[in-house]
């Protein structure tokens, strides 16, 4: 890893700092891409059940830059699982988005109760992989027994997981996994969000070791967080609609933390996971349709 890419496993460059756009809605998402390449930003993660695929496509076109300069992750819901479905999902995914290629295409989540479903999905993933539809592929939210049966039942390891983490919330055991196979662990909610949507007690922007470390070093809060995550070699895609944010968020190169301050990071882990645990997530109670256009 550099200061601001990641190679994955198959030799594909990917930046390692980018703009994620989950529950952003369609009408500000657009403003949101377009201001976020205007300052630096060279990665966009979205998902077909985000239901902002368009207007991020679109926020790429005004950005006015060059389509092999940006890289471009979406994910396929668990609806659309199955080998036909995903390829379809595939089709969906590039049309909104307006380009013939993604960069990385991933399993938004493990379906533990149809894993034959999920193992279908990415087999048609290998499949896009294989035909140049497609630069990477990975999952999202699959824990180690999810991908110890996806690494024994298909054949190309994944070059993501993509995973909730944050001071408060680690993973250390799947982050472990996630090394040994030479999956990047990229994590979603990176300064902590979903704790303050859970609990705003316990949100990781009031937390007295973090503003601290901020104050030492004449950074926000957030911009500790993110360069913590890059500093253990993750990727990061944090969120917001505001400029100013979106520029701080993205200003995390210039500043290195001490072995002593990551690890008062890494000690405020609580096991307390904010989102769904994977295991819970069915059709029965996940399933949405993903519209065709």
């Amino acid at each position: 890893m550099t200061e601001t890419k990641i190679v994955l496993n198959n030799g594909v460059d990917m930046p390692a700092i980018g703009l994620g756009v989950f529950q952003t809605p369609p009408e500000a998402t657009t403003d949101a891409v377009t201001e976020a390449l205007r300052v630096g930003y060279r990665h966009i993660d979205t998902a077909a059940a985000y239901l902002n695929e368009r207007e991020v496509g679109e926020g790429i076109r005004r950005a006015d830059i060059d389509r092999a300069d940006v890289f471009i992750e979406t994910k396929v819901w668990i609806s659309d699982y199955g080998y036909d479905a995903t390829l379809h999902a595939f089709d969906k995914s590039a049309r909104k988005l307006g380009v013939d290629q993604l960069d990385l295409l991933i399993l938004h989540q493990a379906l533990p109760s149809r894993f034959d479903l999920t193992l279908d999905a990415y087999r048609a993933l290998e499949k896009l992989l294989a035909d140049g539809q497609v630069r990477a592929i990975g999952v999202s939210n699959f824990m180690p027994e999810h991908l110890d049966r996806l690494l024994t039942e298909t054949s190309v390891v994944p070059a993501v997981n993509q995973i909730e983490l944050h001071p408060y919330f680690q993973q250390t055991t799947l982050q472990k996994v996630n090394i040994e196979h030479g999956i990047v662990t990229q994590a979603w909610s990176p300064i902590g969000g979903i704790t303050s949507y859970r609990d705003a007690a316990k949100s990781t922007f009031e937390d007295p070791t973090l503003l601290d470390i901020a104050q030492q070093h004449g950074k926000s809060v957030a911009q500790v967080m993110l360069r913590w995550h890059l500093r253990q070699g993750r990727s990061v895609i944090p969120k917001s609609t505001k400029p100013a944010r979106i520029a701080e968020n993205f200003d995390v190169f210039d500043f290195e933390l001490t072995g002593e301050q990551l690890a008062l990071i890494d000690a405020l882990d609580t096991g307390v996971r904010g989102g769904p645990d994977p295991e819970s997530v069915t059709l029965e109670a996940f399933g949405r349709e993903i519209p065709e256009a």
